[in-house]
């Protein structure tokens, strides 16, 4: 057997389907094998392989095995003559394996392989090619030394900026998203080490590779795209802790001991400064726009106040109220908006002021329970509201005008969308993208034959470039079907690469795929939205879960005259409180609505109807009712008779 494909999968249903459908396609005509190893996902992904892709051969872990384990699984079993790990949420070129096979047997000094890779924006992803994380580039890297001098082979070793990224190099580190291996190579080298959970497993491998006497190449003659960018993970205060604890593992095993105690201090500094960035960061960029909203709110209320006491009346209000008084309105005001969803992204001024007037409903209702002495004016309340609302929106605006992006500004835009699809997939993707419930103005179907042109079409797919131009599209939805994973890649990657976002539908599928990252809300349409989807309703369940588990843990004592097992309880709304657990939730991890990862639960809402013994899949049924149609009343209707049941 020539090929050994190994995927392993954790929680990326639809980009896993995508993947192994573009995998048939380049593993056509070659002797090969596909295994697919699952790391106990629950959102139905072992299902869909073993009923769409019975020849895939499938490994179902029990537990997370990580993911160099979960590739040894599959390796040890496999018979190719050579191996390719691929991520599950890349696509491949019709002709990539056949290239990368021509090339490894033509090459008897290759131990490894890896490719030109695209994100889901058709930019060039620099770790394609990357160097040994050695002291020196660990240095670069750490403090931005290589993001400064990409080029400079003194320090854009990491990536290897200074290699033409056209041309075949030797390198020292392949991605393990596309890294193929020649078996010879790995029975001298041994398989990868599980020490590493994630992160770290492919450089050790490379590194092994070499020093067995083998080399590694990057190979640009086929193309890869893989949709988790870098970009997409540095900000994560996570990824920084785990990536850089993986060096050290790496450190502490390759390199002296003295090199290896430098490292490590390296490292752990790293991680420190790394991660107080990204969590900064994090913070400063979700902080912005309260803030904003915030100064903006006092300042107008105190101006209004001086013109109100001055010009309107003549009053003085007291020190109280510019102290306490307008804080509370403008906290009460940003926690109104923050309620109704005005700080989720895409921002939507609709959610902004309908958050501002329930904050002043609240504060009136209030108000009038006030005595005399603390109620100061209405009037000054009401004007307030008036000026909070259109300074919020303007702030907006002026931000979205002066080029800030990160705030999500840009996505209130309307999707302005070319399909590109001969007829009878075009008016299928169509119908997708009208039952998913997105805003989007359809532009017209770029097609792919002539003969195929009608009074919707607006040209054919070796115009799209120009089509985009002309008619403004900021989207394009390619149907797989219609279009090869090679021909998509090429426009992908013309001149309006990183302004454009690509969408990909596969066939017979529900979906439609796309955007930079697999943990993207915006990286997929799907037909069966859900209630839990929204942001919104995320926040008021873990709001719900707060109050109802807080109110638990106040009420404790009495607990012991009403529950058979307090403490139990006592233990539940503590982990409910600390966010481990919710009280509606997953029970039993077997499977679970796709694209939903929700917590594990106190009980499922299957539990209101378990004196009547469901199934799985009536249960399973049960949940989905419960995602589609979620609200917090659903949650303390169940919470309550589940609680009365425990009495």
């Amino acid at each position: 057997m020539k090929l050994s494909v190994v995927i392993v999968n954790y929680n990326v249903k639809y980009f896993l389907e995508q993947c192994l459908l573009s995998v048939l396609k380049s593993i056509q005509g070659i002797e090969g094998e596909i295994w697919v190893v699952d790391n106990n996902s629950v959102d139905g992904s072992v299902e869909l392989v073993k009923e769409k892709f019975p020849q895939v051969k499938v490994i179902a872990n029990s537990f997370n095995a990580g993911f160099s384990k979960a590739n040894n699984q599959a390796i040890r079993q496999s018979e190719g003559e050579y191996i390719l790990l691929l991520n599950p949420d890349t696509v491949v070129e019709e002709s990539t394996f056949s290239m990368v096979i021509q090339f490894m047997d033509s090459h008897a000094d290759a131990g490894g392989l890896g490719v030109y890779m695209i994100d889901g924006k058709g930019r060039f992803l620099p770790e394609s090619k990357r160097g040994l994380p050695t002291p020196a580039v660990a240095f670069s890297k750490v403090f931005g030394l290589s993001s400064l001098f990409p080029k400079s082979k003194v320090f854009g070793r990491y990536h290897l900026g200074y290699l033409d990224k056209e041309k075949v190099h030797p390198v020292e580190v392949l991605s393990g998203a596309f890294m193929m291996l020649r078996r010879e190579a790995l029975d001298k080298t041994g398989l990868l080490d599980e020490d590493y959970f994630m992160y770290g497993e492919d450089i050790d491998l490379s590194y092994r590779i070499i020093k067995a006497g083998y080399k590694n190449y990057y190979f640009p003659g086929t193309r890869i795209i893989h949709y988790k960018g870098e970009s997409t993970k540095k900000s994560s205060v996570n990824y920084v802790i785990v990536f850089y604890k993986a060096m050290v593992i790496f450190a502490r095993k390759h390199f002296s001991q003295s090199h290896a105690a430098i490292f490590s201090i390296l490292i752990n500094s790293a991680i420190w400064f790394r991660a107080g960035i990204a969590l900064f960061a994090r913070m400063a960029n979700k902080a912005f726009l309260p803030v904003c909203d915030g100064l903006l709110f006092y300042s107008g209320m105190y101006l209004l106040k001086n013109y109100w006491e001055t010009s309107v009346k003549t009053l003085n209000y007291p020190p109280f109220f510019v102290q306490v008084v307008i804080p509370v309105y403008v906290l009460i005001w940003i926690a109104g908006i923050f309620l109704s969803g005005g700080y989720d992204k895409p921002v939507r001024y609709t959610k902004i002021l309908r958050g501002i007037l329930s904050g002043t409903f609240f504060i009136l209702v209030v108000y009038a329970l006030l005595p005399e002495t603390l109620r100061f004016s209405r009037a000054l309340i009401l004007i307030g509201t008036f000026w909070a609302g259109i300074s919020a929106v303007l702030l907006r605006i002026v931000l979205f005008y002066s080029g800030v992006r990160s705030l999500g500004l840009n996505q209130q835009l309307k999707k302005r969308i070319i399909i590109a699809a001969d007829q009878d997939e075009g008016q299928r993707i169509l119908s997708m993208l009208n039952l998913s419930g997105i805003s989007f103005t359809l532009i017209g179907f770029a097609r792919i034959q002539d003969e195929f042109s009608d009074q919707f079409s607006i040209g054919r797919t070796a115009q799209l470039s120009d089509l985009i131009r002309v008619y403004d599209a900021n989207e394009v939805i390619f149907s797989s079907r219609d279009i090869s994973s090679s021909e998509i890649m090429k426009f992908m990657q013309q001149d309006i690469a990183g302004q454009i976002e690509f969408k990909i539908a596969p066939p017979e599928s529900m979906y439609i795929i796309g955007s930079n990252s697999i943990h993207a809300q915006s990286s997929f349409y799907l037909v069966d939205i859900n209630a839990f989807s929204n942001p919104v309703n995320r926040r008021k369940k873990r709001i719900f879960d707060l109050m109802s588990s807080s109110a638990v843990l106040i009420l404790f004592p009495f607990t012991f005259l009403v529950f058979k097992n307090p403490l139990t309880k006592l233990s539940q709304a503590w982990s409910v409180f600390t966010a481990k657990k919710t009280w509606i939730g997953i029970r039993q991890r077997t499977s679970a609505p796709a694209h939903i990862f929700l917590k594990d639960g106190i009980y499922s809402p299957a539990d209101i109807y378990r004196h009547l013994n469901p199934d799985e899949a009536t249960c399973q049924r049960i949940l989905v009712l419960y995602l589609k149609e979620y609200s917090v009343m659903t949650d303390l209707k169940i919470v309550w008779k589940c609680l009365r049941h425990a009495t």
